[in-house]
């Protein structure tokens, strides 16, 4: 009897295993992912870096505006926005950030002049949530070394818990999909 117990139990383990990140990848769907995986070639961002940033600021909606004026999926300013299409050559309309492949592209950009920008990813992270100019302050005066060991350190507690999320629900989605998204 206890070998059939072990055998049921085992079988359970396994199937757990087997169907648990399809299971999982049904509770966290990444929208958009042919846009996500155009705009991180593009630009040279990890696809899950930039399915995390979106499913942090936004849970995947187009149209959310923040009661700070952020828009869109990624939830860019539209300071932000005009700054980013100014570098590339682009006028941007705040409307235009209501449309996905717009705001994904754009996004997706800044992430990345932000990750040139800073020696890491978490504080590139924190300049996305908190601003560059902060987190180059906090960096200059020793407040916090950027790294993700002491992400405690950051100043803004609604960046330090950014932060953190973004990082859990990249490794999260690299974990449930490990051949990427197109």
């Amino acid at each position: 009897m206890r070998i059939l117990a072990v055998l049921a139990l085992l079988g359970a383990v396994i199937a757990g295993v087997v169907f648990l990140p399809n299971i999982l990848q049904e509770l966290f769907p990444i929208g958009y992912a042919e846009l996500i995986a155009d705009a991180g070639n593009l630009h040279g961002v990890d696809w899950a870096l930039i399915a995390a940033v979106i499913q942090v600021e936004s849970g995947f909606s187009p149209e959310v505006v923040s009661r700070k004026g952020a828009v869109g999926l990624m939830q860019i300013m539209p300071e932000t926005a005009a700054w980013v299409g100014n570098r590339l050559g682009q006028k941007v309309a705040p409307e235009d950030l209501l449309d996905p492949q717009t705001n994904i592209h754009l996004g997706t950009y800044y992430l990345s002049y932000l990750l040139g920008r800073f020696d890491t990813e978490h504080a590139a992270l924190a300049a996305y949530n908190g601003g560059p100019t902060n987190v180059a302050r906090w960096l200059e005066e020793g407040v916090w070394d950027g790294s993700h060991e002491t992400s405690g350190r950051i100043p803004f507690a609604e960046t330090r818990s950014y932060v953190r999320k973004v990082t859990a629900m990249r490794r999260l989605y690299q974990f449930l999909y490990p051949q990427g998204v197109e």
